[in-house]
């Protein structure tokens, strides 16, 4: 009997992806556990460091890039444990978390999704918790009046139910995914978390932050790269959240407060960059990701697009590993 199955999709990480095999495999040992690891067509020669420095690990090559939803779904499929762990790639496991976890989740059966402390790389509390959104939280966001994304942050010490948990690093309960259903695939990339912490509070089963695990999340693995596409894509997705969850009215709302929330970015970084010859660079870039972003509000097809239909259903892909 498995236990455990760790879950981590990859895209073009292999530095952080092999620091994270290497912790797992430090951090679990005694546990009846299994790694999955679904490789997104890295092109950085990810596959291969696992095949050669982890020969233990199941390895998923899907031969596309498939987005974080699909590829965790992909890993489902293949996993045999009694809880899936969603590891992101650029996740140290800190001594002592996965143990803390499943003891916490064997003891508390109502709980279908868990979620350990995350911290920065210098060990500095990471916010991985927040309230589901509103049009009140996102108009305070765009009026500079709450800029943090953890809208609900919680530092305490002691385990309790939150709205949402962060996807960096997910213990989900197998009756529980079964009964809620696998990760909707119409998100391609962010706000998947969003919409599955719902999911499973809507089924009646609690979403809880478990300080008693710690676990070190650099941020950023896959995306650094290319900030001002990604920066898009996370509004895109938020985009296809409201549009799920929410009727065309506040939906249009939400699109209305998201130009004004670019709009005023936009003339705060373009002001940078007149003012701060020392900032140019960053400003130099946000001001590209806003007006970006500006532009695609404008854009009558994200005004004029159906709700997406649900879809949890990937293709088979080559699989090795023992």
């Amino acid at each position: 009997m498995i236990d455990l199955s760790i879950i981590i999709v990859s895209w073009n990480a292999k530095k952080y992806l092999v620091e994270c095999l290497q912790s797992i495999r430090a951090t679990a040992q005694g546990l009846a556990y299994e790694v999955v690891v679904v490789d997104n067509a890295s092109s950085d020669g990810s596959p291969e460091a696992v095949k050669q420095d982890f020969p233990g690990v199941w390895l998923i090559e899907t031969g596309a890039n498939l987005g974080f939803a699909r590829a965790n779904n992909l890993g489902v499929g293949r996993a045999r444990g009694r809880y899936c762990a969603f590891v992101n790639s650029d996740v140290v496991v800190l001594p002592g978390c996965f143990q803390a976890l499943l003891a916490f989740m064997d003891a508390h059966p109502e709980v279908g999704l868990a979620g350990p402390r995350l911290l920065n790389s210098d060990r500095t509390f990471q916010p991985s918790c927040r309230a589901f959104p509103t049009l009140g939280r996102h108009l305070a966001r765009a009026l500079f009046l709450n800029r943090s994304l953890a809208d609900a942050s919680y530092q305490g010490n002691t385990a309790r139910p939150v709205e949402v948990l962060a996807g960096s690093f997910w213990i989900a309960r197998r009756d529980a995914v079964e009964a809620v259903g696998k990760l909707d695939e119409q998100f391609f990339f962010y706000a998947e978390d969003l919409d599955w912490c719902r999911r499973f509070r809507q089924g009646g089963w609690s979403v809880v932050f478990f300080p008693g695990a710690q676990s070190i999340h650099y941020g950023g693995g896959s995306s650094s790269g290319e900030p001002t596409r990604f920066s898009l894509e996370w509004q895109k997705a938020s985009l296809q959240l409201w549009r799920k969850h929410y009727g065309r009215v506040i939906t249009a709302a939400y699109l209305v407060i998201t130009l004004l929330h670019n709009l005023l970015r936009l003339g705060l970084y373009v002001g940078v960059r007149c003012t701060r010859p020392g900032k140019k660079a960053l400003a130099n870039q946000k001001v590209e990701q806003h007006w970006k972003a500006v532009q695609w509000v404008f854009s009558p097809s994200e005004w004029a697009r159906p709700r997406p239909a649900m879809s949890t259903s990937p293709e088979a892909t080559l699989e090795t590993g023992s």
